[in-house]
């Protein structure tokens, strides 16, 4: 993969720390997101597991659920590091805010191993 954009390497590293903070206790898979705003403003989430998986909240949508609450209306970038891949619900939430945003998904390591566009 190319390198990163500073900024985009910005919400890789905030996405790395959130998957720190994730509580997963059911299945063990820890994630962090973090997304950019039209401003240049950072959000960042983590998944936040319950024994009910459709009570379960994943990383990306908390990190913009917290954008979006603090008044974020449209996205420059996101990025997701560790877990799974990314659901196609969380994707549809993200393209809410915009098509075209650059989704970047990386490893625990926070390397870069694939992006979508939105």
């Amino acid at each position: 993969m190319p390198d990163l954009d500073p900024e985009d390497v910005k919400i890789v590293t905030l996405a790395r720390g959130a998957r720190l903070r994730a509580h997963a206790p059911h299945t063990g898979v820890a994630e962090g997101a973090a997304v950019r705003d039209a401003d240049g403003r950072t959000y960042a989430g983590a998944t936040v597991e319950n024994r009910d998986p459709c009570l379960t909240t994943s990383a990306l949508r908390a990190a913009v659920v917290a954008a979006a609450s603090s008044g974020a209306r449209a996205f420059e970038a996101a990025a997701v590091v560790g877990g799974a891949l990314v659901s196609a619900a969380d994707v549809a939430l993200l393209r809410e805010f915009g098509v075209g945003v650059p989704l970047l998904l990386a490893g625990d390591d926070g390397v870069v191993h694939h992006t979508v566009t939105t």
